[in-house]
């Protein structure tokens, strides 16, 4: 039996924690603003990391290990613009770990500029998992979680948040289970994805990432860890997804899982028409259980592209098919899967359920291209074309990406703006374009989108040339993307970017508009020295004096 003695000293911990909060945040959010920062790479010589770091830093008890060297991984990211070096890396093995760092930074006070930011696969793109001068979690290396998969009645699956949700799938399969929504990559960590939302082909469905999980374990801005429902600790559970790392680090999370399929008919039919592609695909998201996975995408100028698919694909009419130019041409493609196990009865009435609603969509007739494929080739589709631009070294280059969510009341004046004026090819990469029901999403999120029920989510994933001035350089790229972003703002037409990226909290506030404020209290209430995710820029630590 613990001594009074004990409680005693236990309670002025508690006591003495939650003035210097007090003292401390006061100054913090007297001055809530984050300036403007430059966008160029910038880095922190060797000699200056260790000028920062304390003793005690270096004396921590751990189960993993703390770097000082050999850490500049840890400054690069996917998109490649931004390299922040960090003081120091942090490998845990366990919970504990995260937490000891955490509440050892936290305990320094303001007199200390660390800061920390948890890495997962390194895929941010404009810096939000480095951390200047401060600490970056190694999320990977998190071990003392191992994934149990529960197969009862609701079926669902215990992870780490460090774990990437390709082997998710592998071992998922292994017990006839997966999760309900994915994002289109699948190398990329739970903890990652679950701070941003999550979006896919499945949205439409079932809703985002964020919106099928039932529990979370976070350890919050003051080194706590907390496990969290919907019913229990909720506003730190909604908080934190979407919650783009600000209020906590996702250790664990208990994700919605389904019966998993074993094939799927990938089918893709062009369109020339943006009014009618727009109006096949809210239809095919409005009917309910049939097609389990709705995308399309953007075409301008493409030569041979029908060629292109036949590796894949297979045409419906390969003679027309051959004879179709691109060249030229705005088209828009639809991407739509339909899920089966081939010994499933009434399979044979299933699929002439589907060509009798394919033959209703208003699509160009003979670009109807049909591939069978195993359920993991779809989903991992994205890493195959990985692995060919790494080959040709062109998947370690600047990805100067712009993903948008559009009302549906302005993605058409939006199209004809930038896909007939602004973009005048699509060869520098992918134009994601599909719509989304929110009635699907979880209003109480940290997650901000569009104010319609409907809306679309358009992503411009481009690669920049290394040192080209050209078209394909980065420059163009962004300065592209900027001319989208004004014409967007000068339009009013109420969109809201998804994977934000802004310089200063006011732009911030104008993001997150009526929830700001909600956001900021629970900043406050949770990460209340603003230590954690400093890469996003919308907090800034507050710094004083010995």
């Amino acid at each position: 039996m613990k001594s009074m003695a004990h409680g005693l000293l236990k309670n002025n911990d508690i006591i003495s924690r939650f003035l210097m909060i007090l003292l401390l945040t006061n100054n913090l959010y007297r001055n809530d603003y984050c300036p403007k920062l430059p966008s160029h790479t910038l880095s922190v010589s060797p000699q200056s990391e260790f000028s920062i770091l304390p003793l005690s830093l270096k004396s921590l008890s751990l189960d993993g290990h703390l770097f000082f060297e050999n850490i500049h991984h840890a400054a690069n990211d996917f998109g490649n613009r931004y390299h922040f070096l960090p003081a120091a890396v942090l490998y845990p093995k366990s919970v504990r770990d995260i937490s000891s760092t955490v509440k050892h930074v936290f305990e320094m006070g303001t007199t200390s500029v660390l800061t920390v930011a948890a890495r997962g696969h390194g895929h941010s793109l404009e810096g939000q998992a480095q951390a200047r001068q401060g600490i970056v979690i190694n999320m990977e290396s998190l071990q003392d979680r191992k994934m149990f998969f529960h197969t009862g009645e609701f079926p669902y699956v215990d992870v780490s948040g460090g774990e990437l949700w390709i082997n998710i799938l592998h071992e998922g399969l292994k017990h006839g289970l997966a999760p309900k929504s994915w994002t289109d990559y699948l190398h990329l960590t739970v903890g990652g994805t679950l701070s941003n939302a999550g979006i896919s082909g499945q949205a439409f469905r079932h809703g985002p990432q964020i919106n099928n999980v039932y529990e979370l374990e976070v350890v919050t801005g003051t080194g706590d860890i907390v496990t969290c429902t919907k019913k229990h600790n909720a506003d730190l559970f909604y908080s934190v997804l979407g919650g783009l790392g600000q209020f906590g680090i996702i250790t664990r999370a208990r994700i919605f899982t389904e019966q998993a399929p074993r094939r799927v008919k990938w089918i893709r039919l062009l369109y020339s028409d943006f009014s009618t592609f727009c109006q096949d695909q809210e239809h095919l998201i409005s009917s309910e259980n049939y097609f389990e996975y709705v995308e399309g995408f953007v075409i301008i100028n493409r030569t041979g592209l029908l060629n292109n698919w036949r590796s894949t694909f297979s045409p419906q009419d390969p003679l027309q098919a051959s004879q179709f130019h691109s060249e030229g041409k705005t088209l828009y493609c639809l991407e739509i899967a339909k899920y089966f196990n081939p010994e499933e009865s009434g399979l044979l009435k299933q699929t002439e359920i589907y060509t009798v609603f394919l033959n209703k969509l208003k699509y160009i007739r003979f670009t109807l291209f049909i591939s069978d494929v195993s359920y993991v080739e779809f989903l991992d589709r994205v890493h195959v074309a990985e692995m060919k631009l790494r080959e040709i070294g062109m998947w370690e280059v600047p990805h100067p990406w712009l993903n948008l969510l559009i009302p549906k009341s302005s993605v058409h004046e939006f199209a004809q703006q930038v896909f007939g004026n602004i973009l005048t090819d699509t060869s520098n990469g992918p134009v994601l374009i599909y719509p989304v029901d929110k009635s699907r999403w979880d209003n109480k999120t940290s997650m901000v989108t569009p104010q319609e029920d409907l809306f679309y989510l358009v992503a411009f994933l481009s690669s920049a040339v290394p040192h080209s001035t050209g078209s394909d350089g980065l420059k163009h790229i962004l300065t592209q993307n900027r001319r989208i972003l004004d014409f967007c703002d000068s339009a009013h037409l109420g969109v809201k970017q998804y994977l934000p990226h802004y310089d200063t909290q006011e732009e911030w506030k104008s993001h997150f508009g009526t929830k700001w404020e909600i956001f900021r209290k629970r900043k406050y209430t949770y990460d209340p020295l603003a230590i954690l995710s400093p890469g996003q820029k919308i907090f800034q630590k507050e710094i004083t004096d010995m």
